[in-house]
């Protein structure tokens, strides 16, 4: 009995502290920006497409306290705000590393180069900056290094990681059966190495990422682009001096010298400290009165679908196809909504889930514009959902394409036989009735079988896109393969129709919609905050998980793809880390 007193009151401490954590993190009082303010940006936590408001959706349960993600939603809205905003004088870049992908910093990058037609300062700082950093830094005025920092400025490396060997010594074959040379899917699961084909398509797909940043960096920095490569090659940047001999940065200095500049340049009298304000509580300030507009009853939605696609209801972070079906009939049904914008985070999934949710894009274009914009990735499964739209738009670092599926069966046998003593007998009444068992091979009528289903899938694949692009299958057979493109070489190739981000994108739409006024909801509808916390609790885990794994996370995440990858798939089918 005093065992469980002192349980439950410790339980009930937790839970009070836990609980006045969050309700100081979710305070949505009003900040006020006194005037000659500094925005002052990090961006050193993870960027997603769609901010959350679930406290625990990050909550570290050793600090009790919650971290938030941010959303490139909210990120630019933020942005668009500031340059308005009388009260703010500039923006204060203090950059590491970003946690995102090269098309959400492209996003985030000429939102910020917007903001600088205001007339408007903006100041880049970093005691080192890595490659995305840098690129985001490249838009400001002027860049400044810590005396003993670097700038790791060596062009894209894309590392992938092959298991088989891994697997060969539990004794599991894969069994992975595949259409197109270049749907390099399960490579990792059967090969050590990149095959002909997929080396050819990832290096050309690296390369154009890294010509456009090329290209940026050097229209913002007053370069050319050999000048940069010539750094990249020769890693220039390593330090300070260096950096600054070779135009990369403007200036060396410490914190308090940058603090200074930022001072003077905000208009702040000597001897006060400058006015920064975070993103977070920037978030909380109230609209400039020039963005303050009459409530508009049209809307145009914006339909977010991040992760994996899969059967069933999903989450933030991963693309139910119930959940998003419903949320783009929805969109639909609603009379107020004029034109829905699909926002498209994903490297593809189940081919299933994924048709599910491209009839209802197709049905919602019957009735209204639907515009598709991609973010990092809208690949495989990412584009099967996408094609259906009247419009779609990607970053010129969008990785998209990959029109391809694959099936896995894993044969388990000797694993099981092997390893763990574990044998399997069974009886049938039909030749085919222990069809997908992993305690033995393939027969090769079951393979057969395998390979005209996946045949099948992707002919109904190529001829959505066909009937989506308005373009001949053939060409989309030879688009298709399974290869991988850039957002330039999808753009160029006709996969998608125009360059731009998630605010072009609803641009775009109220273009469409002839709207002039009209005010962005988003889907699908939040759940209710009760909700959220019971469901989150679930992952709490796997962020434990996260955290004590650090960058062999990845690792641990493929393996656990693995033993997902059956049936036919339209997925990429490794994880890329661009470096």
């Amino acid at each position: 009995m005093l065992g469980f007193l002192i349980t439950f009151v410790i339980i009930f401490f937790l839970a009070v502290g836990m609980i006045a954590s969050i309700a100081s993190f979710s305070s949505k009082d009003s900040v006020e920006v006194p005037p000659n303010s500094v925005l002052h940006l990090t961006l050193s936590t993870e960027i997603v497409d769609r901010g959350g408001r679930n406290p625990f959706e990050s909550f570290d349960f050793m600090s009790m306290r919650p971290s938030r993600t941010i959303g490139l939603n909210e990120l630019i809205e933020n942005l668009k705000k500031a340059k308005e905003d009388e009260n703010i004088e500039g923006i204060y870049l203090d950059l590491s590393f970003l946690a995102t992908g090269w098309a959400s910093v492209d996003e985030i990058r000429q939102a910020i180069s917007d903001f600088r037609e205001s007339g408007k300062f903006v100041i880049a700082y970093g005691e080192t900056m890595m490659q995305s950093a840098y690129y985001l830094a490249s838009v400001a005025d002027e860049i400044y290094m810590h005396p003993e920092g670097l700038i790791d400025f060596r062009g894209i490396n894309a590392e992938l990681v092959f298991i088989k060997n891994m697997l060969d010594k539990l004794g599991i074959d894969p069994q992975l059966i595949r259409h197109g040379e270049y749907k390099s899917a399960g490579e990792p699961l059967f090969r050590e190495d990149m095959s002909r084909e997929n080396k050819e398509q990832v290096l050309s797909y690296i390369s154009a990422i890294w010509n456009n940043i090329m290209a940026d960096v050097a229209d913002s920095r007053g370069l050319t682009i050999n000048h940069l490569n010539d750094v990249a090659n020769g890693v220039k940047t390593r330090n300070a001096l260096s950096a600054l001999e070779w135009q990369m940065i403007d200036g060396i200095a410490h914190r308090d010298e940058i603090m200074e500049i930022i001072r003077e340049r905000s208009g702040v009298e000597e001897g006060e400290e400058p006015r920064l304000v975070t993103f977070s509580k920037y978030t909380n300030a109230p609209l400039p009165k020039s963005m303050v507009t009459p409530r508009s009853r049209d809307k145009i939605a914006v339909v977010y679908g991040s992760g994996n696609i899969i059967s069933g209801q999903g989450s933030d972070r991963i693309i139910g196809s119930d959940r998003i079906a419903e949320a783009i009939r929805d969109a639909r049904k609603d009379e107020s909504v004029k034109a829905i914008v699909f926002r498209i985070n994903s490297p593809g999934g189940s081919a299933l889930a994924s048709d599910v949710i491209l009839r209802e894009v197709v049905l919602a274009a019957k009735e209204k514009p639907v515009i598709a914009s991609m973010g990092d990735l809208a690949a495989s499964g990412g584009y099967y959902i996408a094609c259906g739209a009247d419009y779609i738009m990607a970053s010129a670092n969008t990785l998209t394409g990959s029109i391809g599926v694959f099936g896995m069966i894993p044969n388990m046998k000797e694993f099981f036989n092997d390893k763990l003593g574990v044998t399997f007998d069974n009886v049938k009444t039909n030749e085919f009735a222990d069809l997908g068992s992993v305690s033995r091979p393939l027969t090769q009528a079951e393979r057969r079988l395998i390979e005209g289903e996946i045949a099948q899938v992707y002919e109904t694949f190529i001829g959505h896109v066909a009937k989506g692009r308005n373009i001949p299958v053939s060409t989309v057979d030879e688009l298709g393969r399974g290869r991988v493109w850039s957002g330039v070489e999808a753009r160029r190739n006709g996969l998608i129709d125009e360059l731009g981000g998630l605010n072009d994108a609803v641009i775009k739409a109220a273009e469409m919609a002839e709207l002039e006024n009209y005010r962005v909801v988003e889907y699908p509808i939040r759940k209710d905050f009760l909700t959220q916390i019971m469901e989150d609790f679930g992952g709490i885990r796997e962020r434990k998980i996260q955290k004590e794994l650090g960058p062999a996370y990845q690792f641990y995440r493929q393996w656990q793809d693995v033993q997902h990858m059956t049936g036919i798939l339209a997925r990429l089918p490794y994880n890329i880390v661009l470096e």
